[in-house]
């Protein structure tokens, strides 16, 4: 139990500084390849590449985990708590619909291009799994957005507190 609590704490993090550390890792190497050797690395802007992509992924589900994920909160401000609460019901939901979207067709495209063997030019890196970026991003993305929508539902039917601010009420704050 305590393992899947963890696992639910920081799996986003995780796996963003791993590819953090990789994507900087390999763009550092290929500077000093280029200007101190004069030579240049074939497979390294590759590898950032598909790194960044699965960081973007990745870091929408942090985004939504966090509740700092882009938003435009202007019908916010013209409610109260209550109102606050369900609209922002609607709009997690209508994200949910899009993850859920997204997870159905970019398994089935990761899927349809890992069966034909498609691989990068540099790398030899199956395509299939950078298309994977997508749908697994999104599935934890799909994720984080159920579990707000529970704490949601529940204060809405008062069975907790939930404080909805909009992003200059978060500003203030910091």
């Amino acid at each position: 139990m305590r393992v899947l609590k963890w696992l639910d704490d920081h799996i986003e993090e995780v796996f963003l500084v791993i590819f953090s550390v990789v994507m900087v890792a390999v763009i550092f190497l290929q500077v000093i390849m280029r200007y101190v050797f004069d030579a240049s690395l074939s497979w390294s802007e590759e590898l950032a590449r598909y790194c960044f992509i699965w960081l973007v992924y990745i870091g929408i589900s942090y985004g939504v985990k966090k509740q700092r994920h882009i938003k435009v909160d202007v019908l916010l401000l013209l409610f109260k708590e209550r109102g606050r609460l369900i609209l922002t019901i609607i709009s997690n939901l209508l994200f949910l619909f899009f993850a859920l979207f997204v997870i159905q067709y970019g398994s089935g495209i990761a899927m349809q291009i890992l069966e034909w063997g498609q691989k990068s030019p540099a790398n030899q890196i199956p395509m299939g799994i950078i298309y994977l970026a997508a749908p697994i991003g999104m599935g934890l993305t799909a994720i984080r957005l159920l579990q707000n929508l529970i704490k949601q539902f529940r204060a809405l039917f008062g069975f907790g507190e939930l404080e909805i601010k909009t992003t200059q009420e978060k500003l203030q704050e910091d």
